[in-house]
């Protein structure tokens, strides 16, 4: 799985060989910097630019484009090179933008041979015209990479001067000509509309990536070749290595970008202009950064507030320890002073956090009205027009998150799908602050409504015939929740009652993991039964531990941790008290759900800046049919497919 790094988070590196993507709205300069131990570059030798860009162990491109991609070789570099820099600059000349911030945001994504690593999308960039992307580091023996995202306003110069390069101006000019140079000979040579595409370069051109990549026309000859003969490579020109039928991960079109803002007034929000191949994963992107926006600026202000009230203590103190100034007019004088001080510091830390929120809101507006259904709230007009999919989507919404210092702006709670832990709806009395709800009853009745809610998502989001939901409902004290799902024909079978229903279920679904992990490790995908569903599937447990034996505990916690990796999935509606007779042989159980609530409730703790978001669930309003309109078409569709 493709771990999405935010700025100054830090992944594992297990692979020697790496490769690294980057995109960008417009062309920008590719390169690396070798340091140190102590993260300094100590010459102009170490830095592979366009026009010097082979070093050992790193190969970065000669050209000046939007999508570019660089090669490194850990175990081939110098060992006395510690920390390689990826390097990002605009090119000069005016042929694009001045500054980061009126471009879309850079994203990089790191590779192996097994696939994806890491990914980073560079935001909260304004006036940087260069900046380190990315760092890979060797700690104790061990590489590792780091989300840096470090932008310089004074270009490659102030640049180089941070890494600690000699003569960083000269090496800055150097690298800029050599990118002008690229820039030039890119737009010279570019083809003409009759031969758009086809990707030939000049004899000693550098090698770019294009934006369109086409089959290259043959050229023409007496007769055509079946087979082309291999070529020695021409010493003309470098080789290009590139599959002529394989597709360019450049985004097919550029992200929409915001309007020129009037001179001291925010930008205005626009939906989806964050990195991304699709418009799905831009808007996924973007709410993802308005986490890390709400989330930073929301850390900033309460830092500053600390750093008041410390302030406050320590000169009340100083005041306080001399009994000669301890009272009096001086004293009383230096208490306001003091005081003062105090509310001007959180005074001007609370208008900053307004500012920030303030513009946070209106992009949350914004790109409210622009998510799909997988992302949408229940209350969004997208549902009423709405349709059976043809493909799954990357994430699905399960509620929103907020803080306490606005609780008017909410972000989106989204999961990367397939799902890769199963989720717990957690009925028991909520832990946190966010309700003051103590009714057992009420609390279980929403907790299968919002289980019901999630299902209803997963089954409309998902291309007709490829999501299966079953349910087990032993005490069948769940019949109204679930009667939405029965009457529309969306379950894969009936609810299961009793104990004897129960082991059914679970013998069933525990059988298709067992299959599908045996056909996946041996290569035999076709040798699968041909009553086998292989679409994904999801097991919603109620008033769990009810009609549960101990084969039946076994065979739900071999589920837990086998099923996601093949596609069976798991929800329970459950309260950790009513199984605490199986003590700790369900911790494991727990532990692996991710825990969300019925109703809104501060639990989810952000390990990033400490803060505990309010979780709220993603529900229909009251008095809608949305979820049951929804789940009509479903069905519809479903019985027009045969199910």
């Amino acid at each position: 799985m493709t771990a999405e790094l935010v700025r100054g988070q830090n992944h594992p590196l297990t692979e020697s060989r790496l490769e690294i993507r980057v995109s960008a709205g417009d062309p920008v300069v590719v390169g690396a910097a070798l340091g140190g131990a102590d993260g300094r570059v100590p010459d102009a030798g170490r830095v592979a630019r366009p026009g010097s860009p082979r070093l050992p162990g790193v190969e970065v491109p000669a050209g000046v484009a939007a999508a570019q991609r660089l090669s490194v070789e850990l175990d081939a570099l110098p060992d006395a090179v510690h920390r390689v820099h990826v390097l990002l600059a605009l090119p000069p000349g005016g042929r694009g933008p001045a500054r980061f911030g009126a471009t879309a945001a850079p994203f990089v994504a790191l590779s192996g041979a097994g696939g994806d690593i890491a990914s980073f999308t560079v935001t909260e960039l304004e006036a940087e015209t260069a900046l380190v992307a990315l760092e890979l580091y060797r700690r104790q023996g061990a590489w590792r990479v780091r989300a840096v995202g470090q932008g310089y306003a004074g270009g490659l110069a102030e640049l180089f001067r941070d890494l600690g390069v000699d003569r960083a101006a000269e090496l800055a000019a150097v690298v800029e000509a050599e990118a002008a140079g690229s820039a030039a000979v890119l737009s010279a040579s570019q083809p003409s509309a009759q031969h758009a595409g086809s990707g030939c370069r000049h004899a000693g051109s550098a090698v770019d990536w294009p934006a369109e990549p086409a089959v290259p026309e043959p050229a023409p000859s007496a007769a055509p070749q079946a087979v082309p003969a291999p070529e020695t490579p021409s010493p003309a020109g470098p080789v290009d290595y590139r599959h002529p039928r394989r597709r360019a991960t450049e985004p097919p079109q550029p992200a929409p970008a915001a309007p020129a803002a009037r001179p001291g007034t925010p930008p205005e929000p626009v939906a989806g202009d964050a990195a991304g191949w699709t418009m799905e994963e831009r808007l996924y992107n973007q709410v993802w950064g308005m986490f890390e926006d709400l989330a930073r600026s929301t850390a900033a202000y309460r830092s500053a507030v600390g750093f008041a009230e410390s302030r406050l203590e320590k000169e009340l103190d100083r005041v306080l320890s001399d009994p000669a100034t301890r009272i009096g007019p001086a004293a009383d004088a230096a208490r306001e002073e003091a005081r003062a001080k105090h509310g001007g510091l959180v005074e001007q830390a609370r208008a900053v956090l307004d500012r920030d929120l303030a513009q946070l809101t209106a992009e949350a507006e914004v790109v409210e009205h622009a998510l799909p259904p997988a992302l949408a709230r229940w209350d969004s007009p997208v549902w009423h027009a709405y349709q059976a999919p043809l493909e799954t989507p990357m994430a699905l919404r399960l509620g929103d998150l907020h803080l306490p210092e606005r609780r008017g702006l909410r972000i989106p709670m989204l999961v990367r799908l397939p799902l890769q832990r199963g989720l717990w709806v957690d009925c028991g009395r909520a832990t946190g602050s966010g309700t003051d709800m103590a009714d057992p009853a009420e609390l279980r009745r929403l907790a299968m409504d919002c289980a019901v809610a999630h299902a209803a998502r997963l089954l409309a989001v998902h291309p007709v015939g490829e999501f299966g939901v079953h349910v087990l409902d032993p005490a069948g004290s769940a019949s109204a929740a679930l009667a939405p799902l029965v009457e529309h024909g969306v379950l894969a079978r009936p609810p299961a009652a009793g104990a004897q229903g129960v082991s059914a279920v679970l013998t069933e679904l525990t059988r298709r993991v067992d299959l599908v992990q045996m056909a996946v490790r041996s290569g035999a995908a076709d040798a699968l039964p041909p009553d086998l569903d292989t679409a994904e599937q999801l097991l919603i447990v109620n008033d769990f531990p009810h009609g549960f034996d101990d084969r039946a505990v076994t065979q739900l916690r071999y589920l837990a941790d086998e099923g996601p990796a093949v596609g069976v999935h798991l929800m329970m509606v459950a309260d950790r008290e009513d199984s605490c007779g199986f003590g700790p042989v369900l911790d494991p159980l727990w532990r692996s759900l991710l825990r969300i609530t019925p109703v809104p409730d501060d639990h989810l703790a952000d390990p990033w800046v400490r803060h505990a978001w309010t979780y709220e669930p993603s529900l229909a309003p009251a008095g809608s049919d949305v979820v049951r309109q929804v789940l009509w078409q479903v069905g519809q569709a479903r019985r027009a497919y045969g199910l």
